[in-house]
């Protein structure tokens, strides 16, 4: 019997995406392929949080990045800095690298190692808007040549440069920070910064860059035993080599942080959105394209918050949806459909602060995106104003204008038959049974009315 409880037991945790707790002085391995952003950001934090809470004796990080964003990185960083658990940044398997934002995770980790046939570096920081370089030597500023008396003093840099040399200077000097409380070559972290100087695997380790290069991660940890490491809970020597290793794949919360912080998700989330809103405005009633569209819109405000986002580029976005829309309603000739599809199509353009790979947003994308909306836009719209100017053919709204014929004249009045129905009458005019009726308003239950031409005798004249 409790083997299957056990049996049940491990199932659901299997479809729930769970894993069994690591052994106390296991050996926890976090693998990371692709770009470092929000959801590898939070994936390696909760995972070295389990690990301390586990006591184990050593994380891996499996590394396979060309880059990511850099308050993604900076968030993994401090996790690191902060862990008590030794941490090994593996930059696995060949053929991977650990470019830009891999190469600071690298250089912040207890333990630096790579693959065979795998490389680091690249590491200046880049960001739309800033120029590329070529204007000055590596390494040479205009305010150095100035003081070695080369040449006056040149003019102000334009405030493209300044922020660009501000950038590049941050993250130098963090960079090189790392490598002083690694032990860490400091020469290429300035010159991966700087000059995007990058290394292979051989390069690295023979100038002090990482620590050894493993084919595996058993040959990793056979060659991390007994290693001496200082973390912030104090000095501990790894005993690595017959540790049981764990390896973590990230949970649904994970795959959905991984899903939403992609910027084109996020631009067809916003434009569901408004759709929806727009269909709930224009037809209100069925309740489900607005639920729908709020549900939509919070998602794509959510991933935009995790995204470097240009605010101004989103603006952009929903004003070019609002122009849109107004051409619906508005007989502008075109001119506002027209201008929402280039506001729509710039603010994607400004909308990701960033040029990491795989966060662009792809011109044919934003064209595709803006003609598809401003056609289901003017599709729905003209629906509803259609409906909405059609006659209505049912109820008291419908009754203006019908016809019918007296049934009754009395001392109490009229009566007549109108859609099927009696109704009293008056009119301004006496009435006589079997004549035709024309209904002009209803006033309460009483229908005021006056004589209708007979179809015949018109169709006659």
């Amino acid at each position: 019997m409790q083997r299957i409880v056990a049996g049940w037991i491990a199932c659901l945790a299997i479809l729930l995406g769970a894993s069994a707790p690591a052994q106390a002085g296991g050996v926890m391995s976090l693998r990371v392929a692709g770009i470092i952003d929000p959801a590898s950001a939070d994936f390696i934090v909760r995972g070295l949080a389990r690990a301390a809470a586990e006591e184990a004796e050593l994380v891996i990080i499996e590394m396979d990045t060309p880059g990511g964003l850099d308050t993604a990185m900076r968030q993994i960083i401090k996790a690191i800095l902060a862990s008590p658990v030794p941490v090994a940044t593996y930059v696995h398997p060949e053929g991977a690298r650990a470019a830009s934002a891999g190469t600071y995770i690298l250089y912040a980790s207890h333990i630096a190692a790579m693959s065979p046939a795998t490389n680091l570096g690249a590491a200046t920081p880049v960001a739309i808007g800033m120029p590329g370089g070529g204007k000055e030597p590596p390494g040479k500023a205009p305010e150095d040549a100035a003081a070695k008396g080369d040449e006056k003093p040149a003019a102000a840099a334009p405030l493209g440069d300044a922020m660009a040399r501000k950038a590049t200077n941050d993250a130098a000097a963090y960079l090189k920070s790392l490598a002083e409380l690694r032990g860490r070559n400091l020469e290429f972290a300035e010159r991966a910064v700087r000059e995007a100087a990058s290394l292979s695997a051989e390069e690295a380790r023979r100038e002090g860059v990482i620590d050894l290069i493993a084919t595996d991660v058993k040959d990793l940890l056979r060659q991390v035993d007994g290693r001496r490491v200082t973390t912030s809970g104090g000095e501990r020597v790894l005993a690595t080599r017959e540790a049981a290793i764990e390896i973590v794949q990230p949970d649904w919360r994970n795959r959905l942080l991984a899903v939403l912080a992609n910027p084109q998700l996020a631009v067809i989330l916003m434009m569901i959105g408004v759709y929806g809103l727009f269909v709930e405005f224009t037809s209100p009633g069925f309740g489900v394209p607005g639920v729908a569209g709020a549900i939509c819109l919070m998602l794509a405000l959510f991933a935009f918050q995790m995204l470097p986002i240009n605010w101004a580029g989103v603006a952009l976005i929903g004003l070019g949806a609002a122009l849109m829309i107004a051409e619906v309603f508005l007989p502008s000739f075109g001119a506002l459909g027209v201008g929402g599809i280039i506001a729509f199509v710039l603010g994607g353009l400004f909308l990701i602060d960033s040029e990491v790979p795989g966060f662009g947003i792809p011109l044919p994308f934003l064209f595709g995106t803006a003609l598809v909306s401003a056609g289901l836009i003017f599709a729905v719209g003209t629906v509803a104003l259609r409906e909405r100017k059609r006659a209505v053919v049912a109820g008291r709204e419908e009754l203006p204008g019908s016809f019918g014929v007296i049934t009754l004249v009395d001392d109490d009045g009229a009566r007549a038959m109108v859609h099927g129905e009696s109704w009293q009458v008056r009119a301004a005019g006496p009435l006589a049974p079997g004549q035709r009726i024309r209904v002009r308003k209803i006033d309460g239950l009483t229908l005021e009315v006056e004589p209708a031409e007979d179809p015949a005798n018109r169709s006659q004249t």
